[in-house]
């Protein structure tokens, strides 16, 4: 069958298109915006990838066309779609229809650290020899790639988002995929564009907790407010908390200050029969917000057998997603490191992080271009998530229609504003010096700034 996917590029449809070339299919696709490193394992995987969007695009006449959900009416291919009345599906539904039936499904589920904590819950099933299927929005490095199917009925890992399904569905993209375990790691507002408020979006995840048997598992992070509201609504599933709350039967206790290394406690009763049990994690990543999302895969790898022994071990070997702090160079002394955080509390968690997690100053690059932050619905809160930086420079991107200035304003560490990229470039270079960790932070191509700074870097410091 040939398989054509618009808006290819995008972290869920780019995986969608690998488990498709999984099945046999031969797959093609468009997109906008073609960049890596979704495009380099597409075409390494040889998928047609197509710039840009037209009628031209569906010769030859595709089976099946599957419509990302960042696509809508008046886009020039969806209508050539509709008018040659090709099949059309969402991938959510393709995903529900073609890989998982009669798989044991993890869908990992919040606002921050859902791509991170899938790729943990995968690694640790792959270290214990269960050879998972997994669909991720991200790359994790101990797989190269953000999708496979894995094992005949082996478990399936999925990045569950509540971001709306197509422009013909505007369900949440997690409720197609009828998981046996859901983890709910945190909740809090973002998706200004299709939510109108956080009271939405908690609807949208009791409708996840809905489609959770009665024998599956629900993990929730502890410290919550609004997933405790979620649960109030009614939940007909075990439920099971981890975090820090002394009451959580899954918690962890931070033995280094930057989280790289901790105690994690699994509580399973009380009294001398119960078969408590402890490990240490001692591992590569740092943060608090790392080692929740940890604690959360653990949690996960266990409902389906995987001892908590053997995975606090396999985290010694797990290698973050890239653009998760992937360090993506380093210059005279000068590591370039990209990150995806894009929304304020996921800057300020990444910039304490890595605050915590090492010497010299921290020098930050920030792009606000999600739909959120176009809106400029939490600009207030932006100042304030930038505090652990040494310095920052706000890259004011076309389409920002609120200016930056008013973040600077409010900033408590010395910031700028730029909106010419290469002038970007030369300030941060200029400003650079040995021992500094630049940290480019953005949920999209940022014009290949990592790059440009290791260039320029080498010619200002080479």
């Amino acid at each position: 069958m040939h398989v054509h996917i618009l808006g290819i590029c995008g972290t869920f449809m780019g995986s969608l298109a690998l488990l498709a070339r999984e099945l046999g299919h031969r797959v093609s696709g468009s997109d906008a915006n073609v960049y890596p490193p979704m495009s380099t394992q597409l075409e390494a995987a040889g998928i047609t990838l197509q710039d840009g969007y037209g009628a031209a695009n569906l010769a030859p006449r595709p089976d099946l066309v599957i419509i990302g959900n960042a696509l809508s009416r008046g886009n020039p291919e969806v209508e050539a779609v509709l008018e040659a009345r090709l099949p059309y599906i969402s991938g959510p539904q393709w995903l529900a229809e073609h890989v998982l039936p009669g798989r044991r499904v993890i869908a990992v589920a919040g606002t921050h650290g859902k791509t991170t904590t899938a790729s943990l819950t995968a690694w640790l099933l792959e270290a214990a020899g269960l050879e998972p299927g997994f669909l991720i929005g991200g790359v994790p490095r101990n797989f190269g790639v953000s999708a496979r199917l894995g094992g005949a009925g082996a478990p399936f890992v999925v990045e569950a988002d509540e971001y709306d399904t197509a422009f013909f569905d505007k369900r949440s993209k997690f409720v197609h995929y009828r998981p046996e375990i859901a983890v709910l790691n945190n909740l809090e507002y973002d998706h200004a564009d299709i939510f109108p408020d956080l009271a939405a979006i908690e609807r949208q995840f009791h409708h996840l907790v809905r489609i959770v048997p009665g024998d599956g598992a629900l993990l929730v992070a502890d410290g919550e407010p609004a997933l405790e509201r979620v649960l109030e609504l009614g939940a007909w599933t075990p439920v099971s908390r981890f975090g820090t709350a002394a009451t959580s039967p899954w918690r962890l206790e931070l033995e280094r200050e930057d989280a790289s290394r901790f105690l994690v406690i699994h509580e399973q009763g009380e009294g001398p029969d119960a078969a408590n049990e402890d490990a240490v994690v001692d591992w590569s990543l740092t943060g608090e917000y790392n080692a929740r999302n940890a604690l959360a895969a653990l949690a996960a790898a266990r409902c389906l057998g995987v001892g908590l022994a053997a995975g606090a071990a396999a985290l010694s070997r797990f290698e973050s997603p890239r653009r998760r702090q992937e360090l993506r160079g380093e210059v005279a002394g000068i590591r370039v490191i990209d990150d995806f955080a894009h929304h304020p509390t996921a800057i300020a968690a990444t910039l304490g992080g890595l605050k915590a997690g090492g010497e010299g100053r921290l020098l930050a690059v920030i792009e606000p271009r999600s739909n959120t932050m176009r809106l400029g619905t939490l600009r207030a809160r932006l100042a304030e998530s930038v505090a652990a930086a040494d310095a920052v420079w706000w890259y004011q991107p076309a389409g920002l229609d609120w200016s930056l200035d008013e973040v600077v304003a409010a900033s408590p560490v010395p910031s700028r504003v730029v909106d010419d990229l290469e002038a970007l470039v030369a300030m941060v270079v200029a400003d650079a010096r040995p021992g500094d960790r630049i940290v480019a932070m953005s949920n999209g191509g940022f014009g290949g700034i990592h790059e440009r700074l290791l260039a320029a870097l080498e010619v200002a410091h080479g």
